[in-house]
């Protein structure tokens, strides 16, 4: 995170949502830069470098989930993304994740919960992982100190979902850990469980040379996941 206040880019296409935002972050201690498309924040993105992405879903033109996806699959792997959105339905939230945010708030809400979950993704994001050192996972190694997986053919990019939960799996290696726990840890709301299911799919498509055959992000039915480093 640059400097001592977190710098948010705030994308909405709605003016008065946008300004009433923007200022309570601010009166909170949060850095603002503000974009009213998905274009403008591209464009911001060329000269900013922001800690976090708060972002709205139903734009003109292109949608938060489309440039959500555009972003994971070009410069911003591990950029922080919060999706904010009307459409609250579990398939909703459950798009979103699968697109690659971070987390999902549904509108309205308490701009209390705004914050708290800001922090609360910041706080993942720059915590380094209980675990120290590297973890072997085949011909991959995880460093959850830096949040990167690293293969014979270079890094692979982690989303920071993915990196964070990569990262309590690997601090608690050979444990097996519920969705309930995993989502409890990293701090996730009510879809957060489905949404662990979406990041373990995910991460075994990077770390598992078959990942309909996982060997080291295994499920154990019933009770959750567990992560068997090896070689």
């Amino acid at each position: 995170m640059s400097g001592t206040a977190a710098h948010i880019l705030l994308v909405d296409d709605d003016a008065r949502l946008r300004a009433l935002m923007s200022r309570y972050l601010i009166e909170n201690g949060f850095r603002v830069t503000t974009a009213d498309s998905a274009a403008a924040a591209r464009e911001t993105l060329r000269i900013v470098d922001p800690d976090m992405l708060v972002l709205d879903v139903m734009m003109p033109e292109e949608s938060g989930l489309a440039l959500t996806e555009s972003l994971r699959a070009d410069r911003a792997p591990t950029l922080p993304i919060l999706l904010l959105t009307a459409r609250g339905a579990p398939e909703d939230r459950i798009a979103g994740f699968e697109a690659g945010a971070d987390d999902y708030l549904g509108k309205p809400f308490d701009p209390r919960e705004l914050l708290l979950r800001i922090r609360a993704m910041l706080r993942r994001t720059t915590t380094p992982a209980l675990n120290t050192g590297p973890v072997q996972l085949g011909r991959a190694s995880f460093d959850p100190d830096r949040g990167e997986l690293i293969t014979e053919r270079g890094p692979i990019r982690l989303t920071g979902g993915e990196a964070s939960l990569l990262g309590v799996l690997a601090s608690r290696a050979n444990e097996i850990l519920s969705r309930e726990v995993l989502a409890q840890i990293l701090n996730m709301d009510e879809a957060g469980e489905r949404a662990i299911d979406v990041q373990v799919t995910r991460l075994r498509r990077k770390i598992e040379s078959d990942p309909r055959e996982p060997r080291y992000l295994q499920t154990v039915r019933g009770r959750g996941y567990i992560l068997k480093p090896g070689p």
